[in-house]
């Protein structure tokens, strides 16, 4: 299976602590690369990534699938506390909407 580089989700960010751009790749959390401006911390952890994809099909290991190109349900169950639980329940029936509406709408106003 042929995996393309630019299918995987990459990140900048300001690092306090180096005083330089990080560049980050969310499918192989442990690599990033530092850089004084943005574009070169993304051609950085771009091709690190790449080496990283080489190297591992060299040596026959997994190559971690890209999030773009996964499936989802859109279910995922979640524990909360029974006190938690309750007050969304009560909040729901108040609003006349189901739990999972008023849950699902929650996380909804939360995106970035």
């Amino acid at each position: 299976m042929t995996i393309e580089i630019d299918r995987y989700t990459y990140r900048l960010t300001w690092s306090e602590d180096d005083q330089e751009h990080v560049g980050l790749c969310v499918e192989f959390p442990s690599l990033s690369w530092l850089a004084n401006d943005p574009e070169h911390a993304l051609r950085g952890i771009r091709q690190l990534v790449r080496d990283c994809v080489a190297d591992l099909r060299a040596s026959n290991e997994l190559v971690p699938e890209p999030l773009s190109a996964k499936k989802y349900s859109g279910k995922f169950m979640v524990r909360v506390t029974p006190e938690t639980h309750r007050m969304l329940a009560i909040e729901a029936a108040e609003s006349g909407v189901s739990l999972n509406r008023l849950i699902s709408s929650k996380l909804n106003q939360t995106r970035m």
